[in-house]
């Protein structure tokens, strides 16, 4: 097993502890998508959306690839949806906890 730094995995995981970047986790998970197409999805705006993809993008959660006029956002890897895939089957199998834990600022 790999150690990692733990100030690394902390700042990795922030990534995924805001609802606008796991919005638009769950929208790109099963292929690319345009800014347009994520600001669509997850009803935000552009600008704010923006932000949060160069977010994603500078923590290397997410890649973008331009063609034409346009820049199309995807999960860098395989690795990266399997792990938002585990976070669904271990929340499925907690989420009454979760629901009730007060420990945490929602």
């Amino acid at each position: 097993m790999i150690k990692m730094d733990v100030d690394l995995k902390i700042k990795f995981l922030r990534a995924f502890g805001d609802k606008t970047r796991v919005q638009i986790l769950e929208c790109i998970i099963d292929g690319e998508k345009t800014v347009s197409q994520i600001v669509e999805s997850v009803e935000g705006n552009q600008s704010n959306i923006s932000q949060h993809l160069a977010c994603l993008r500078g923590c290397g959660i997410i890649v973008g690839r331009q063609e034409g006029k346009y820049v199309y956002y995807g999960l860098r890897n395989q690795q990266i949806r399997e792990l938002l895939v585990t976070f669904d089957e271990v929340l499925s199998q907690i989420q009454d906890d979760v629901a009730c834990c007060n420990n945490h600022i929602s």
